[in-house]
């Protein structure tokens, strides 16, 4: 059955992340496979606000703070807030007016725009769940930078985001959630995970027993790549190429990901630095305001690589290391290691341990654990026939995490959500 699927996004490309890159994929997947899609996310200076990006109708929405007011047209990325916005609703309810959706199926704080937009209609919304925004301003789980958190309360959140954003941001960011988790429960029909910790997270910290009683439509439906096993085109281009030639000759130890305490960097390099002989470490990603200043000798730190040049650089490395501080959701670069043939180090607990095995498709240390992260490194670098061995098991692994796999479980939930909406159990 073709289904009529708008998808919303508080971000999507040419923004660089592992969500938006998910957003982007399934709207291709979904619309090869003969549904009709359109994707909603939040506007930025410089942007057109409708576009068509590889055959999918994109419309860019404006929010209060952007309504009527000169934006610097610089393309940059800014953060959304968690809270129904009056102008966004707006965009959003004439877009569902004119394009009649079967289904809404969104994620991040525009869900909360979504939710507002949907009052007085019967179209089934379904969040997708790839952190812990809906309940957690910090949407990290993680207090203080390094301790996991136990659940939310309003006095503790206060005081956390706080401290992640600055007092008045971060009063807000957390009141915001507070006062609009009601109506995003009571909209919302069901719930997309992208791991089992997710979903137990979510069951526990948003849903509560209101899930259970009202019948909340729940699947655990990982992050996924493109079906080619190697994930590269036949060559690259001039770009991608230029990124790649950055990379050293010799084969390195890789992570990819944003330069963020939470990813745990830091333990990365107090790691590295206790190494014996190890090759050099290449560090892919973006720098945010708590990345390091100083790194080690052997350490390489690239920016701006297209996903292309991403891919080659797993083909040209050892192994991967993902020492991530928070509980990682699930961690696309770990199954796109995987996927390149590369034993992986992961940590828990999280989405890793959905995808690595210890001692059979990779490694797994406690996260925040540098000595622990150190022993794993050095275990790889003094078998090299073990770090082949994991790599050729997580590349078989891997296959699970592809569209020919998840794009079908996905319009399994669309349909059962779109039944559950008919049999009345989601209030207009």
């Amino acid at each position: 059955m073709s289904l009529k699927i708008l998808l919303a996004s508080d971000y999507y490309p040419p923004f660089i992340g592992g969500a938006q890159r998910q957003t982007q994929l399934l709207a291709q997947e979904l619309a090869r496979r003969g549904h009709t899609v359109r994707v909603a996310t939040v506007w930025h200076g410089g942007f057109a606000e409708v576009e068509e990006l590889q055959g999918i109708p994109v419309h860019r929405l404006k929010q209060m703070r952007t309504w009527g007011f000169w934006v610097p047209a610089d393309r940059k990325q800014r953060y959304q807030p968690p809270y129904p916005d009056p102008v966004t609703i707006l965009g959003l309810r004439r877009l569902i007016d004119q394009f009649q959706p079967d289904v809404i199926h969104s994620y991040g704080w525009i869900s909360y725009s979504c939710a507002a937009a949907l009052t007085g209609k019967r179209i089934p919304l379904l969040l997708s769940a790839r952190d812990y925004g809906y309940f957690c301003a910090n949407q990290t789980l993680v207090m203080d930078n390094q301790q996991v958190c136990s659940g939310p309360a309003f006095q503790k959140c206060l005081t956390c985001s706080a401290a992640h954003y600055g007092a008045p941001k971060g009063w807000v960011a957390a009141t915001s959630l507070w006062l609009g988790r009601g109506l995003l429960k009571r909209k919302a029909g069901g719930m997309h995970s992208i791991s089992t910790y997710v979903e137990q997270v979510h069951r526990q910290h948003f849903w509560g027993e209101d899930g259970t009683e009202r019948g909340v439509v729940e699947a655990i439906i990982p992050s996924f790549r493109e079906d080619d096993p190697q994930g590269l085109p036949d060559s690259l281009d001039a770009g991608a190429q230029a990124c790649v030639d950055q990379l050293p000759a010799q084969p390195f130890i890789l992570f990819v990901g944003a330069l963020r305490r939470v990813k745990g960097v830091q333990q990365l390099l107090d790691a590295y630095e206790t190494l014996t002989a190890p090759p050099p470490l290449v560090l892919i990603g973006t720098l945010e305001r708590d990345s390091p200043t100083r790194f080690p000798a052997g350490v390489t730190v690239l920016k701006n690589f297209p996903h292309t040049a991403v891919m080659e650089a797993w083909k040209r490395s050892l192994f991967g290391v993902i020492p991530s501080l928070w509980p990682e959701p699930l961690g696309s670069v770990v199954y796109e290691g995987m996927s390149q043939g590369k034993a992986m180090i992961g940590t828990t607990p999280g989405g890793h341990a959905d995808m690595i095995v210890p001692g059979q498709t990779g490694l797994l240390v406690p996260a925040g654990d540098a000595p622990a992260l150190a022993g794993a490194m050095q275990r790889l670098i003094d078998d090299p026939a073990e770090s082949r061995q994991l790599g050729q098991a997580g590349q078989e692994r891997a296959r699970a995490y592809t569209a020919g796999v998840a794009v079908p479980q996905f319009e399994e939930l669309y349909a059962r959500l779109i039944q559950s909406q008919k049999g009345g159990e989601r209030d207009a």
